[in-house]
């Protein structure tokens, strides 16, 4: 693979160009960390926001709905759970049950509960069950 970088000049837009046959799965994954990095677009009311994806401790899908939850509001994404889980693969979010992902960097601890499953305290307080097909990822992903 190739790779050429070229300097711009000033009030120019940067851009990202991908010339290929075919995508593979290499560079999907080069795709997907490069939206990581993106901010997302969410709303309050009808007011749109754009949401850096740090700032978001989870995601839940309810009724058809998904919001993102941030520490002092929430906002709700045009994006099926599944569309934000692709977007978001490459960063620290994990899906943890079939309504919910988590941001990892927000699991202030976590501990075990009925059926398997574990409860994840954020750092704001907030508490997530675990689902037990996902904890086995949760640890890897956390190194424990």
């Amino acid at each position: 693979m190739k790779v050429t970088i070229e300097d711009i000049k000033d009030g120019e837009e940067e851009e990202i160009i991908v010339r290929c046959r075919h995508i593979s799965p290499e560079i999907t994954q080069l795709l997907n960390k490069l939206k990581a990095g993106e901010l997302l677009i969410a709303y309050i009311d009808n007011e749109v926001h754009r949401v850096h994806p740090s700032d978001v401790y989870y995601i839940e899908a309810v009724n058809n709905r998904t919001f993102l939850y941030g520490a002092n509001s929430v906002y709700e994404s045009k994006h099926k759970l599944y569309e934000l889980e692709d977007i978001l693969q490459e960063s620290d979010f994990l899906r943890v049950s079939k309504s919910f992902i988590v941001s990892l960097d927000k699991i202030k601890s976590f501990s075990p509960v009925l059926s398997g499953r574990l409860e994840a305290v954020l750092v704001n307080g907030e508490r997530i069950i675990i689902s037990r097909q996902y904890v086995n990822t949760v640890k890897e992903r956390l190194g424990v």
